[in-house]
């Protein structure tokens, strides 16, 4: 598969390779270079804090996010 590399150094990983290695929104890629390729690999250890980023949906209240976790 061929991806082309966009102005600001981005490029977008196919859906099928995505969907075959469970790449998912959030989900952290360390880049190396080993002989002239770019390997792209995913890191597993995440942080805690890191891992719970997001979870909590983008209209919640804060104060009713605190209380759920104070009463669960």
């Amino acid at each position: 598969m061929r991806v082309k590399v966009a102005e600001r150094g981005q490029v977008t990983i196919p859906k099928a390779l995505r969907d075959r290695l469970g790449i998912r929104p959030g989900t952290v890629l360390e880049f190396v270079e080993e002989g002239g390729r770019l390997i792209a690999v995913k890191v597993d250890n995440m942080d805690p804090v890191d891992q719970a980023y997001g979870k909590f949906g983008r209209r919640r209240r804060t104060d009713d996010i605190l209380r759920e976790l104070r009463e669960g």
